[in-house]
């Protein structure tokens, strides 16, 4: 009997995304991972926008095989406002996305911003560009750019003196290119800006780690029946980077985290996107004993890699380099991936931006030669540990 490989998909955000299906059919991907990136947060997802992405992605030769994400509101995280009204209007979408098929929900629960990096273009030894994030030009931004209250706290004193002299270094442009880095968010949706994010930022002046945990388990015991009636998979994205930023608390940063979120909602349903790059970013986490652990819980995977410096800096690394022992992750996945009857979909997340695509406009982080790359080196590896195993 042929052994079970993992499912190759590619992140794609629609029709606007310099990286057509036809391209990533030439990537050797046979899932799409998208989302309809054009629906405010929040509201529902209809079923007819749903089937006409569906339809489309299934007219170039590809499947949909995971949402990714679909965006909880705010007034959700903080349970305020209208909370239970953006709760029901989720299930709807849950509803109408069981109906066309659809079976792997990803999300995350990071408040008020998504990723965070501090440079879009950190340029590597062979020239290719990179994603990086650094403290101290995080300090920068959250101290003398956001002027969020009371924010040098938050940092050790040599960052703050550094950020200080940073900041008088910069010009404005550089000030104004730091701060649309940090609040990038996700291509295709809505920037925000520093005053937007100021007032995003006092909803939270009240709600620490142990609320929004709280928070959250709140919003999974009212969606977790549905989708267990309904047969779905969803899977929370691990907080990127795994630490409290901003004034903002993180509860999916590692073990522990987990552990928590998959005993308070038992449902079947209640699952995890195991993102290596996300969890590998902390030097605590023990990523090969954590798929291990959480085993038949993830319900999918990101695979890229990270490197970090003595002071918790970071850049994203190759996919097979890094600190994260990439071999002894996959091979964890695909020892559980020989227990379930369907194929764990996994991507390339993330990679450089190299060779002719450093002459284009493209997504941060989602250019495709990079991850092209990414995903020719995973496939390879892949097929080395079942052929030796």
């Amino acid at each position: 009997m042929s052994k079970k490989e993992l499912r190759q998909a590619w992140r794609w955000f629609g029709p606007n995304d310099p990286v057509s299906l036809q391209d990533v059919k030439q990537a050797g991907a046979v899932g799409i991972v998208t989302a309809l990136h054009h629906v405010p947060h929040g509201e529902v997802w209809t079923y007819e926008e749903i089937m006409e992405r569906k339809n489309l992605i299934e007219a170039s030769g590809l499947t949909w095989d995971v949402v990714e994400s679909v965006t909880i509101h705010e007034e959700i995280k903080t349970r305020t406002g209208d909370c239970e009204a953006w709760i029901e209007k989720y299930k709807t979408s849950l509803r109408n996305l069981a109906q066309a098929g659809l079976k792997i929900i990803t999300y995350n629960f990071m408040p008020v911003n998504d990723w965070t990096r501090t440079s879009l273009d950190y340029e590597m030894p062979d020239g290719s560009k990179a994603l990086y994030f650094n403290w101290v030009d995080l300090a920068v931004f959250d101290i003398h750019i956001l002027q969020r209250n009371n924010a040098a706290a938050a940092y050790p004193s040599d960052v703050v003196a550094q950020a200080k002299e940073r900041f008088a270094s910069y010009t404005q442009e550089q000030c104004d290119q730091l701060a649309g880095t940090v609040m990038f968010g996700i291509p295709g949706e809505k920037k925000i800006t520093v005053e937007s994010m100021r007032e995003k930022l006092k909803r939270y002046d009240h709600i620490n780690a142990d609320v929004l945990r709280s928070n959250l388990v709140h919003f999974l015991q009212r969606i977790t029946p549905l989708c267990d009636e309904l047969g779905l998979q969803l899977a929370i994205h691990p907080d990127d980077p795994p630490y409290d930023i901003l004034g903002l608390p993180r509860i999916v940063k590692n073990m522990d985290d987990v552990r928590f979120i998959l005993q308070s909602v038992p449902n079947k349903s209640n699952g995890v996107c195991f993102c290596t790059g996300s969890f590998g970013a902390h030097p605590g986490n023990d990523l090969p004993a954590m798929a291990r652990e959480i085993g038949t819980r993830i319900h999918f995977a990101h695979l890229r890699n990270t490197k970090r410096d003595a002071e918790g800096n970071f850049f994203e690394d190759d996919h097979l380099a890094g600190d994260t022992d990439m071999y002894a992750v996959m091979k964890e996945l695909l020892i559980l991936q020989q227990t379930l009857p369907e194929s764990i979909p996994f991507r390339p997340d993330h990679g450089h931006q190299m060779i002719d695509d450093l002459k284009k406009v493209t997504n941060p982080g989602y250019s495709c030669i990079g991850r092209l790359r990414g995903l020719a080196e995973l496939r390879g590896l892949q097929l080395g540990i079942l052929r030796n195993t």
